[in-house]
């Protein structure tokens, strides 16, 4: 099985005129995903290879049932364009642009709330179900079938360790991006609940960094709530305190997210975390094996 998307799942491509929205548009079509249609106001009529563009998501939705969307626009048309998603009935919305102002991101996630739509992000790479659907800017080639379900806050990280997974036999379920915004519409309780529950997911990998006390509330739940093995790798060892390190919520205040504070509570959870990015594998390795 695979959690929030599958390979029934039919997508939505927002700004997919544009040069990002158009070669992502391609590469998840190479990979599978099934791509329904794009929205580009003021551009509807066209195609992008075969896919139809619309001029309004409720547009698009009169000609295709759309289960998923995703954001290829500028931060500042974020607002509107996820409003117009969720207006329109799209169950599952991914947040692709960074730097959206933190009040546009509030008003998105709770609106989406009201309105029972799961949002990935924002400032994330999106999510996969391995071999069955991408919806997001992470490369093909490492997102193989397997055993394993990822949540993380990082992209690159999350690339790093699923393609050294895969380089060691070791496929995935779904990898999911949160996103590395204050704001953000799924955090690391929300995914571990599911793949609590998918029968195909053997083990877990956690991807955290330091800042805010998200790892640490995950490692409660987990101790609480989670019966399969979970493996973690934390960025931002070595950073200062009060600098923030790329992603808005990766900064220590006063003494809170410390990388030392979230390894304790980890481990203290029964979570093996990994010293050095490339020791996942391995570690998966001996989860599964046990």
């Amino acid at each position: 099985m695979a959690i929030y998307i599958d390979d029934h799942t039919q997508v939505l491509i927002q700004g997919i005129t544009g040069n990002q929205g158009t070669f992502h548009a391609r590469q998840m079509v190479q990979y599978g995903t099934k791509v329904a249609a794009g929205v580009s106001p003021g551009k509807g009529g066209q195609k992008i290879d075969y896919i139809p563009v619309y001029n309004s998501v409720a547009e698009a939705i009169e000609h295709h049932a759309i289960d998923a969307s995703i954001l290829f626009v500028p931060a500042a048309f974020a607002k509107d364009g996820a409003f117009e998603a969720i207006a329109a009935g799209v169950k599952v919305l991914v947040l692709l642009p960074e730097h959206i102002p933190v009040h546009d991101a509030m008003a998105i996630v709770s609106y989406a709330k009201s309105k029972g739509t799961t949002v990935i992000g924002p400032n994330t790479f999106g999510l996969a179900s391995s071999g069955k659907c991408k919806i997001g800017i992470p490369p093909n080639r490492y997102f193989v079938p397997g055993p394993v379900g990822v949540v993380a806050r990082s992209g690159t990280l999350s690339y790093e360790i699923v393609g050294a997974m895969a380089a060691a036999g070791i496929g995935t379920t779904t990898v999911v991006g949160l996103g590395g915004d204050r704001v953000v519409g799924l955090n690391f309780i929300d995914v571990l609940a599911e793949f609590e529950k998918d029968a195909e997911t053997k083990a877990i990998v956690l991807v955290g960094e330091i800042g805010g006390t998200a790892e640490e509330e995950a490692a409660a739940y987990i101790k609480a709530h989670i019966t399969k093995p979970v493996v973690a790798y934390l960025a931002g060892k070595s950073a200062p305190p009060g600098k923030r390190m790329g992603h808005a919520g990766a900064i220590i205040e006063r003494g809170m997210g410390t990388f030392e504070g979230k390894v304790r509570a980890l481990n203290a959870a029964g979570v093996e975390v990994a010293s050095l990015s490339f020791e996942v594998p391995e570690l998966v390795q001996k989860a599964l094996n046990r």
